[in-house]
């Protein structure tokens, strides 16, 4: 597994949430903020969304697992009440760039943290892992996997 690490900046997002076992729920979620985001005229080319899975699936229950549909928002951007707003604490993340699939992203769990380890780091569990979506990855059929990172 190929890992890259970068600083994340601190972004302005606007999220939808859906809370329940995490799967196809989520995709709707992100479709609905993508249709909001086009409403808004944001949903542009160069458009940064991002998965963000809330809750550990093996210490919440599945019915309460959040997961946010997330675009990164201009300090300008226009809001309203369809969506959430929040902020992305940003930081050191680990970078992995993965095939768009159901069964890329479990390999990618499966190999992701024993990379991190034998690269001299460990999860910051103080911050969110997030899934990237960037709209040159996806046309090639791509996204990321960013996990974030402090030294061993």
């Amino acid at each position: 597994m190929q890992l890259k690490v970068e600083t994340l900046p601190t972004y302005r997002i606007a999220y939808v949430r859906q809370v329940g076992p995490y799967g196809p729920a989520n995709t709707q979620a992100m479709e609905r903020l993508k249709v909001w985001a086009a409403g808004k005229n944001l949903l542009t080319e160069s458009a940064l969304l991002f998965g963000i899975p809330q809750d550990h699936p093996a210490t919440t229950p599945p019915e309460n697992c959040r997961y946010d549909a997330c675009i990164v928002l201009s300090q300008s951007a226009p809001i309203d009440e369809a969506v959430g707003e929040d902020r992305f604490p940003g930081g050191s993340y680990a970078i992995c760039k993965i095939e768009h699939t159901s069964e890329a992203v479990q390999q990618a769990w499966a190999a992701i943290f024993p990379a991190l380890q034998s690269g001299g780091y460990r999860m910051d569990d103080n911050k969110p892992i997030i899934e990237r979506y960037r709209g040159e990855l996806l046309k090639e059929g791509y996204c990321e996997l960013c996990v974030p990172i402090k030294p061993l």
